[in-house]
């Protein structure tokens, strides 16, 4: 069975989804693309919004995890 998701994992993949939402906005709003520019507008979104948190997640979940006692 795997292992759940700690609370802290999913509290950083939360607030870095978050986050990848702003720049995005601000990206469109400010409208100087220039990193992503060369691909189309909606993939940029895509990214912006995505990769942020895939990596926070991916990040978390490899790093060492709090121990827990056993009941017992």
């Amino acid at each position: 069975m795997a292992a759940p998701v700690e609370k802290k994992v999913t509290a950083a993949t939360a607030a870095s989804l978050v986050v990848g939402v702003v720049v995005a906005v601000l990206n469109a709003v400010v409208a100087d693309a220039s990193l992503l520019g060369s691909l189309p507008e909606w993939l940029q979104s895509v990214i912006i919004a995505l990769v942020p948190p895939i990596l926070t997640f991916l990040g978390g979940w490899q790093a060492k995890h709090t121990p827990r006692e056993t009941g017992g």
